[in-house]
């Protein structure tokens, strides 16, 4: 039987960005689309948690939203244990959409301020008919003292609690419908660093607790290394390279990787030799030819220019690059 709890494959979502029909020439076609994910394939193992990093605009929270039904993709599949995903179908989602939840970015954004943090909890449990009367209040009162708040805090609105204690709210709403997979949305990066610590290790404890399989978001690659088994890295929604998280840490294949890890500070002012973080993302509208990281690599070759990369094998997983695919000699980290 196979390990794999989400599959996704080819996965492309496209925005249409063009102006107002009342302001479009008639004699030509004005309509712009701008496309988010661009053929994104991935798997998730029952138990692990995969982290998609990349920078700004890389199509990481529309893969999020994607997977968990919030957006119908334009292209792809997406399969939950087995079980395509059947957007056109309330009554399959519906099956479905108990085993997976959402962590949003925002802990205060995602609350309702106007309901009272008991009955936020409570929604998806009477939603999902898993409990009935009084026992609802007390599986309230159970999930709210997992996630390291008191029972008593069920009466309280979201506004009487701190960034970190309102995700730890939004934790237990996520564990109120008994879920097998989260997608955690860049889950601290709204919080202080002081209570980020606090959060990420609730966040693996229940983990292990509850055999969670996590999609964890993020630009911040120090979380990323202490959350994740496997990583995914986009850029301007392509998958360019996904390896084992400690392998790509040491030994990253493609050079937007190495670019990414060479932007993270160096604490411990090791002197290690570092690749400039150079020129801008380019326009998701009307990105360039070929290889779209081309315009900013410092290995970039004619054929990058031409033509897209796509994924092979290598040491630690796959990548998307040309330098890679002819064998020709990496740069290595110092």
């Amino acid at each position: 039987m196979s390990d794999t709890l989400l599959s996704v494959q080819g996965l492309t979502r496209h925005f249409d960005v063009s102006k107002p029909w009342l302001n479009r020439v008639i004699e030509r076609d004005d309509r712009q689309y701008l496309t988010a994910s661009d053929d994104v394939s991935f798997d998730i193992r029952k138990g692990e948690t995969f982290a998609l990093v990349g920078e700004s605009g890389s199509g990481k929270s529309t893969i999020a939203k994607m997977i968990v039904g919030l957006l119908e993709p334009s292209a792809g599949e997406i399969r939950f244990d087995g079980k395509a995903m059947d957007f056109a179908s309330g009554a399959a989602m519906r099956t479905l959409r108990r085993r997976f939840q959402m962590i949003f970015q925002d802990p205060f954004a995602s609350l309702n301020p106007r309901w009272r943090v008991g009955d936020i909890i409570a929604e998806p449990i009477r939603t999902f008919g898993l409990m009935r009367g009084e026992e609802i209040g007390r599986e309230v009162g159970r999930l709210l003292e997992v996630v390291g708040l008191s029972a008593a805090d069920a009466a309280k609105f979201p506004h009487e609690f701190s960034g970190g204690q309102r995700q730890r709210i939004a934790i237990a709403r996520a564990l109120s419908s008994r879920p097998e997979f989260i997608v955690c949305d860049e889950p601290t990066s709204a919080l202080d660093v002081s209570v980020q610590a606090q959060i990420l290790n609730l966040m693996r404890d229940l983990q292990d607790e509850f055999g969670l399989t996590y999609l964890l978001i993020s630009h911040d690659l120090s979380v990323v290394r202490h959350m994740s088994n496997r990583i995914g890295v986009l850029y301007l929604g392509r998958l360019v390279e996904v390896a084992d998280a400690k392998r790509l840490f040491t030994d990253p294949q493609h050079p937007y990787t190495r670019m990414l890890l060479d932007a993270v500070p160096d604490l411990a002012l090791s002197g290690r030799r570092r690749t400039p973080v150079t020129g801008e993302v380019p326009n998701p509208i009307n990105p360039p030819p070929g290889c779209a990281f081309h315009p900013r690599c410092p290995h970039v070759m004619p054929e990058c220019r031409q033509i897209q990369p796509h994924s092979i094998p290598t040491a630690t997983g796959t990548a998307a690059c040309h330098l890679l695919g002819q064998g020709a000699p990496r740069a290595q980290q110092g």
